[in-house]
């Protein structure tokens, strides 16, 4: 086992391929993952088209992927959790730069690297992982299912949970019920949010959230949608309105249907400039927008536990699995949407 297959993103030529590259040495306070499966993540599709740009990276290409589930194969020096080779783990999507003194990883940090973007990932047979990321995974946890949890689950669950703090029988509406979409209408209803309304211009898509546990599921086109946001809430508008779209237009009209105190969440990643052209109203219905990146510490270790005592099946998440070496056409059916894939999973 000298030689591995890695899809890998040159970030000079802006060019991503499988490739056969060296298996990786784990290092001090490192394991090597046997991979098992590795999601397929919008974040990975705005890398590879330019649009995402890392922050921290340490080298000129990078190995793809942040979600990632699989099995510790082998030890490196100095290990402080007494991880054993066999132990089956899901890798959080990132790290701290472990440079601050004393940092116990529980208050939010501006330093976060992020698998498969500023380090190599998991779109590997084999990848490198500092042991404080691996959170251990139950038997009854498939790896399709833990390779999400740790952005694709926890973005949206720490979104619901701790930036906005929903608490049951507050409304709450959804823009954009794809892969984090979806799974913000499953968390906000098992927050005890109500009502929950899913707004996506694709038909499927709201079907798709009406599954998941939406009450409503709205055409943003259409011409009355105003009026059903404001009959579905009895007329006081929205508590919370989830952006899960990163497109101008949804903030705008999310923003225009916030009730009183009510809060926009822009939720991963907004690569346009970020504009509320709502005037008096906003300052006087004392509206707020919040920011809100990634999962919580806690977030992947407590969706582990509730997916594994049957409180979260993520089954129905899983749109595809597709063979490592036909990442590109992972990527391909990602951006283009085609099959609506909530998430394609990746299998070495």
């Amino acid at each position: 086992m000298d030689t591995m297959l890695a899809g890998r993103f040159h970030l000079d030529s802006k060019k991503f391929a499988v490739e056969e590259v060296p298996v990786p040495v784990p290092g001090p306070g490192e394991v090597l993952v046997e991979v098992k499966a590795a999601g397929v993540c919008l974040s990975d599709v705005h890398l590879l088209d330019g649009s995402l740009v890392p922050l921290f990276a340490t080298s000129d290409t990078v190995t793809v992927g942040h979600e990632v589930a699989g099995v510790v194969h082998t030890l490196g020096p100095d290990l402080k959790r007494g991880l054993t080779v066999g132990t089956r783990v899901t890798l959080e999507a990132g790290k701290t730069c472990g440079q601050c003194v004393g940092c116990v990883r529980t208050r939010p940090c501006t330093q976060i690297r992020t698998a498969g973007i500023d380090y190599d990932g998991g779109w590997a047979q084999y990848t490198i992982a500092r042991e404080d990321t691996l959170v251990p995974i139950p038997d009854n946890l498939p790896f399709d299912q833990a390779a999400i949890i740790p952005d694709a689950v926890s973005t949206p669950y720490a979104a619901v949970v701790t930036t906005a703090g929903v608490r049951p029988a507050q409304s709450v509406g959804i823009w954009g019920v794809g892969g984090v979409g979806a799974h913000n209408v499953r968390l906000a209803r098992l927050a005890g949010a109500a009502p929950i309304i899913a707004v996506d211009p694709l038909p499927s898509a709201r079907e798709r959230a009406l599954e998941f546990g939406a009450d409503y599921a709205l055409d943003p086109a259409a011409d009355d949608f105003a009026d059903q946001v404001r009959a579905a809430t009895g007329g006081r508008g929205l508590d919370f309105a989830f952006d899960c779209a990163g497109v101008p237009a949804v903030r705008e009209q999310a923003a225009s249907v916030l009730g009183l105190g009510g809060s926009l969440i822009l939720v991963g990643i907004s690569p346009r400039p970020l504009t509320i052209t709502e005037g008096l109203t906003f300052n006087y219905m004392m509206k707020q927008v919040r920011g809100h990146y990634g999962g919580s510490p806690e977030s992947v270790t407590e969706l582990v536990r509730l997916a594994e005592v049957g409180r979260l099946d993520l089954a129905p998440s899983i749109t595809a699995h597709i063979p490592l070496a036909d990442a590109a056409d992972a990527v391909h059916r990602l951006e283009n949407k085609i099959g609506d894939p909530i998430r394609l999973i990746l299998v070495p």
